[in-house]
């Protein structure tokens, strides 16, 4: 099975290549490894499966991997997982000061990141920083005194 598809000429993975290329790179140590256990844990899942992914991640280029010693993002796999962690965190943070909780937000986050359009993702980006830096205190507190009511 391919962790890729192909569509209109250009590579598209799925969702669950992207989620693992994330979690490795959440969990990476300073020397950019990842241990199976740690990568399980971020997923949520168990350390075999975990095991099974990363040889088809290696096969794919994505990541380097080695039993007992974890994974390493290639670079290709290391452009993808920071796209997508930042993608995340763009929704995370917009999820966050609307008053949704944190841990619906991560999952909620999880799930636009992996489903709107790239434009749609940059127009969030753009009201997330505009917001964080315009006249977010005042934003902030006339948002809060509306959900009260």
């Amino acid at each position: 099975m391919s962790v890729a598809k192909k569509d209109l000429g250009f590579e598209e993975f799925t969702r669950k290549v992207e989620d693992y290329l994330e979690a490795i790179y959440v969990v990476s140590d300073e020397s950019g490894y990842a241990g199976t256990t740690d990568i399980a844990k971020e997923l949520g899942i168990k350390p075999p499966s975990v095991t099974e992914m990363l040889a088809r991640l290696r096969d794919s280029e994505l990541v380097q991997y080695a039993p007992y010693k974890g994974a390493k993002l290639t670079e290709h796999g290391l452009e993808i997982a920071k796209s997508v962690k930042s993608k995340h965190d763009i929704f995370r943070r917009l999820l966050s000061e609307i008053g949704v909780p944190d841990k619906i937000a991560k999952i909620d986050a999880c799930t636009l990141e992996h489903n709107l359009d790239p434009k749609t993702i940059n127009c969030f980006a753009e009201f997330v920083e505009f917001i964080e830096t315009s006249l977010y205190p005042k934003w902030k507190k006339d948002y809060e005194d509306f959900r009260k009511k």
